[in-house]
């Protein structure tokens, strides 16, 4: 991957992590306010953007992240099965902010059948499990991913 695609790549991807960061702190504090200080206009918010959010996400990083991160296999004999569980857990991810987007809806229209407890366990699961994801991503295949970058000859300059 050239320099500046790479770095383009590192810039989009840190923006998407802060992205979903949000995204998590936003659902920390509905699941903070459960059962009696709910604001329903904020889980209205929320559930229209969780999984916009979460696939734009996860479309970057299955873009621009795996494919730059391939090539290590030939060094790194774990990278295929850790990219498969990525995007694995990308699939459960999905279904679990659709399930998030319901329950929000819920919530926010005063119509929630789950106790506050219940949502809030649903809440917290996702949220921590992102976080969880985006860690690994900032504190293993980042990094893999600027030494790869770091030992490929920069181009030569045509004179």
């Amino acid at each position: 991957m050239p320099r500046t695609s790479l770095q383009l790549a590192l810039t989009s991807l840190g923006t998407s992590h802060d992205d979903m960061l949000h995204l998590c702190d936003q659902l920390e504090s509905i699941a903070d306010s459960l059962p009696s200080n709910i604001d329903r206009q904020q889980c209205l918010h929320v559930a229209r953007a969780v999984c916009r959010t979460v696939a734009d996400a996860h479309r970057l990083e299955e873009a621009v992240l795996f494919p730059a991160l391939e090539p290590l296999s030939t060094t790194l004999k774990t990278m295929p099965a850790t990219l498969d569980r990525l995007r694995y857990e990308h699939y459960e991810d999905m279904c679990f902010a659709e399930e998030l987007q319901d329950t929000l809806l819920a919530i926010g229209k005063g119509e929630n059948r789950l106790s506050g407890d219940a949502a809030g366990y649903m809440l917290r699961g996702f949220f921590e499990s992102v976080r969880r994801h985006i860690a690994f991503e900032r504190e293993l295949l980042t990094p893999l991913l600027e030494m790869s970058w770091s030992t490929t000859p920069a181009p030569r300059a045509v004179a």
